[in-house]
């Protein structure tokens, strides 16, 4: 049998986990500069609407906006009678929440991703957008977002099961017209589904976005054209079968059942 010592010497370097920090770019000047023009504010109408939808049945409470310091989510939470409170892994989210987006009535709080800075089931909603398709831990985000909220989740992921498939083939131009856009993950229902199913929730709702690649209405610079292309999908039920990104509601099962 083989058996392994450390042992304190100088010389061996203890390699340490990273903390994971994407929504350090999510809340910055750059990031938001993608959501300038009519292509920006109609991407960001669409989510809004869609975000809105899943909460349209749920009393208000109190939400925890995970990686929120992009400030996407807290007008549309706080008009619909949330307290917010948005979360944030460094200093500089509540800079650029505060300063940059203007959002200085939430409360803000900071912390490690994969260990939130909250206790069991102390939020009625945990929601976060933009943030787990930017995550190399994924599964431990959803086990916090799982143990702090007392009974939803709602988060926003790509999905393989759209022309969102056609990324990687993409990338370049998303590139040429974003700078400093990232490689991200794409996830599938059941998969999603699965994780959190170990932590006791299961989806109820979901609202798919975009049934074109969003790069395409950031190229076309928001075009009548485009917008009224995806309205048509939408209308036909291509979206509601291979839409993307997805905006999903889960209920704890112990409150979906009850």
């Amino acid at each position: 049998m083989l058996t392994f010592t450390c042992t304190p010497d100088p010389a061996v370097r203890q390699v340490q986990a990273v903390p994971e920090t994407p929504d350090i770019e999510t809340s910055s000047a750059d990031y938001a500069r993608r959501f300038a023009g009519p292509a920006g504010k109609y991407l960001l109408d669409t989510q809004a609407r869609a975000v809105g939808a899943v909460l349209a049945r749920l009393p208000p409470g109190a939400a925890l906006d995970v990686g929120g310091g992009h400030g996407q989510l807290v007008d549309l939470l706080e008009s619909r009678d949330w307290k917010v409170t948005v979360h944030g892994t460094d200093r500089v989210c509540e800079e650029n929440l505060r300063g940059l987006h203007g959002k200085r009535n939430c409360d803000y709080v900071q912390g490690d991703l994969l260990a939130l800075p909250a206790a069991d089931r102390s939020y009625d909603l945990v929601i976060a957008v933009r943030l787990i398709s930017h995550m190399t831990d994924w599964r431990r985000l959803v086990a916090e977002m799982c143990r702090v909220a007392r009974r939803t989740v709602v988060l926003d992921y790509p999905s393989t099961f759209a022309l969102n498939a056609l990324t990687p083939l993409l990338f370049g131009l998303k590139k040429s017209l974003e700078g400093n856009t990232r490689i991200y993950g794409s996830f599938s229902k059941s998969e999603l589904a699965a994780e959190f199913e170990k932590h006791g929730f299961r989806p109820v709702r979901q609202v798919k976005q975009f049934f074109l690649p969003m790069v395409l209405h950031r190229m076309a610079r928001g075009a009548v054209l485009l917008r009224g292309a995806e309205t048509m999908f939408r209308v036909l039920g291509f979206t509601a079968i291979a839409g993307s990104p997805v905006i999903v509601q889960l209920e704890r099962a112990t409150v979906a059942s009850a």
